[in-house]
Formats: structure tokens, sequence, C-alpha cells
């Protein structure tokens, strides 16, 4: 029998530049204390935990936690690129889901450097060595260009070549994210930029990607407390936001053959995990009409609009001219900001997404809230590879 499962508590904190965090120890452990203020319960209740993180030595998770308590539950470190706040969200909600717990907590958090992603590990094998000749073959012009955004970016470059996708279509991608982190005080850059504006900055790829295309390095933090019907009743915890389907996947043999940037990213994956959570709740993606998905890129955030069926493959660009990707439109994608204007502190990112669309089905979001939503879309990618989806659900409409 399983159980289900409803979002108690979120707490997130301000994302920040490098430099100019507080650490991950306290950054991890206020996102925990605002998430047990917001379901209003103390930690002395909450029988397990997950901490996601990226960059970070072992057990960091208990780290933040014993901060906040030491009360000697179980607590487990996930590190799953960067869909680890997602991956972590996802061993809480299936804790509570299987009944081996009634009240889990998830965490994610990250103290990043400044500048392009790299490994800390020089003498071991990187992740997918394997794969590496699809991403250096197919990108080969682009020697030089760090490798995130020859991937990401190499992906969008693909979809220009297949489907006759503009530069400018990106660039109106980040500009929407600005004006919706413009309603987000927890936003790490919050001045509205115009589709001129990202066009017009550094090139980091010439006629493929500028500066504002890409996400910035981000510190910050963010939690949630997943609990069952049966601890909520008893405890007199909210049961307003249910937890309807989640999904994992991870690549396929078509991410890497045949060869194709799109593949690499992470589509095959996304659309799997989508596909998988639409059948387990009996929705329809049109239905969806708020998302938070991980737009690292502005080209990752138009090729996942085609993954997760907001649009059919090749239509990407139409969805975005007519202004279906923002309010007024089809499915309002990142009102948070997304990763490309809140931040992508990596390892908080997942439980960032789920913090913004927990107050999107309560109807807290003030000035980002999207006309009455009854179902909200998360998804969470990280190279490598794994991929989460979850869907969420006002529990009054189901």
């Amino acid at each position: 029998m399983t159980q289900k499962t409803f979002i108690a508590g979120v707490g997130m904190v301000p994302f920040t530049k490098p430099g100019a965090s507080p650490t991950y120890v306290e950054m991890g452990a206020q996102a925990v204390r605002l998430a047990l203020a917001d379901a209003g319960l103390d930690y002395a209740r909450v029988q397990s935990a997950y901490a996601g993180y990226v960059y970070g030595d072992s057990t960091c998770g208990q780290t933040v936690l014993y901060e906040v308590g030491r009360t000697g539950i179980p607590i487990f470190n996930v590190n799953n690129n960067c869909s680890s706040g997602s991956s972590a969200l996802l061993l809480a909600r299936t804790a509570v889901e299987l009944g081996q717990v009634d009240c889990a907590l998830a965490v994610g958090f990250e103290q990043m450097q400044p500048g392009a992603l790299r490994s800390h590990w020089d003498d071991r094998p990187e992740t997918r060595t394997r794969f590496h000749p699809v991403w250096q073959t197919l990108t080969a012009d682009a020697e030089g260009v760090p490798r995130a955004v020859r991937c990401f970016a190499g992906a969008g470059r693909e979809h220009m070549r297949r489907y006759g996708t503009r530069l400018e279509t990106f660039a109106a991608i980040r500009a929407k994210a600005s004006r919706h982190a413009a309603n987000n005080p927890l936003a790490i850059f919050r001045q509205v930029l115009t589709t001129e504006d990202v066009m017009n900055d550094k090139p980091i790829w010439p006629g493929v990607a500028t500066r504002l295309m890409a996400c910035p390095p981000t510190c910050g933090a963010a939690a949630a407390i997943v609990v069952s019907e049966r601890y909520a009743r008893q405890h007199g915890l909210r049961t307003d936001v249910q937890v309807l389907a989640q999904a994992m996947a991870t690549d396929p043999v078509e991410s890497f053959d045949p060869p194709s940037m799109i593949g690499y990213v992470g589509f095959h994956m996304s659309r799997a995990a989508a596909r998988a959570v639409y059948e387990q709740a009996g929705v329809d993606p049109a239905d969806v009409r708020v998302c938070e998905l991980h737009d690292c890129f502005a080209h990752n955030e138009l090729l996942t609009y085609e993954a997760i069926g907001l649009c059919p493959e090749g239509e990407a660009e139409r969805f975005v001219v007519d202004g279906d990707n923002t309010y007024g439109g089809q499915c309002v994608t990142n009102p948070s900001g997304g990763l490309l204007s809140k931040g992508h502190p990596l390892g908080a990112t997942g439980l960032a997404q789920c913090y913004e669309l927990t107050h999107q089905l309560r109807g807290t979001a003030e000035a980002r809230q999207v006309e009455r939503p009854q179902i909200a879309l998360q998804h969470n990618l990280g190279l490598g590879g794994a991929c989460v989806v979850t869907l969420y659900g006002r529990a009054d409409a189901h």
C-alpha cells in the first residue's frame, strides 16, 4: 500500500554570487529552519533527511543538519549533478509514499566558485568519459569554448540548423526570465533585460550564444518537508499541495547514438521522465499551466518545451514567439526567473523549483502568481545523467 504525499513546508534563502554568500552550512541550515517554520513543525518530528549537493565533501548533509538538531535520524547525501536537489526530494517522497517514514526532509545547497563549472579531480576518469567524442566531434569548431557552453549551446545550434530557429529566440527566452525574476526577491538577478540587451551582450560562442544566455554560478539553499496524509492530519499540517507523480530517468542509448547534441544534453531523459509522470497522474501536458524547468541555458529551455510535451518537436520557436511561455499564454515557464535569472546553486535548484511551485499552488506567489493553477510541473536535469520530473497538484482539485 502506498500513501499520498504532501508538501507541508518549504524554505529558501536568497540566492547570491560566489564570494558574497554565507557558508553552505549557514545557508542550508537556514533553508531547513524556514521550511520547518513554514510547516509549523519541530525538527524532532522529522524521521529521515536527504541532502543534495555537488561540490562538497562527504557528509555535508550531516554538517548542515547538525546545526538544526542532532536527533539521530538517518541522513542521506545525494550527488546527482544539477538534479541533486530533486533527487533528494524524490528519495524523501518515496520514503513517505512507501510508508517507511511519515515525515521526511529534503534539503539542497551549494557554495559555488566563480567561473565555468569544472571537475575538482584530475587523477581519475571524468563522468561520461566514454561519450565525450560526441560533443568533441559535433562542436569541434568551438575549441576553447567552455564545455557546458559547447554542450548546451551546441544543442541549441543543432535545433537552429534542424528547424531554422533564430538566435533571437533564445535571447527572447532570457529576456522573459528577467521579467519574471524582477518579481522574485530571492533571485540573484532582478534587472529587466530586453531581447536586444541579450543579443548585444558579450558572445561566448559567436553566432550561437551570448553570456546572458547562460545561467550564473550561484550560492544558495532550499528545503521541503514531505509528509503522509495520516501524519498531516495527526499533527495539523497543511495538505493543500500534493505530489501527484514523480519519475527519474537516466540516459538511454538514444542520448549518444546516433550522435546528437540535443540527445547528449538530456532530451531523451527529459521526455521519458515527463511521459512517465503524465501517465502516472493521468494528466495531459496541455493541462499544465505553470512549470519550473531546467533553463541552465536559454537553449535548453527551448529544447525542454518539446521534450516535456508543451509543444510538438520543431515548434518551440513558435511557442516563444506566440508568448505561450509566459503570463497570458499556454504555460508560464519559470515564474521564479528560472536558473537564468533566479540563479543555479546546483544542489539547491530542484528544491528551489519545489519552493516556487508550492507557493504557486497555494496562491501565495504574490507578484509572480499564475492565475488559479491546479497542477504544476517541475523538470530538473543533471548531465551524467539524471532527469527528475515532478507533478504537483492542489489537493482540493484531486
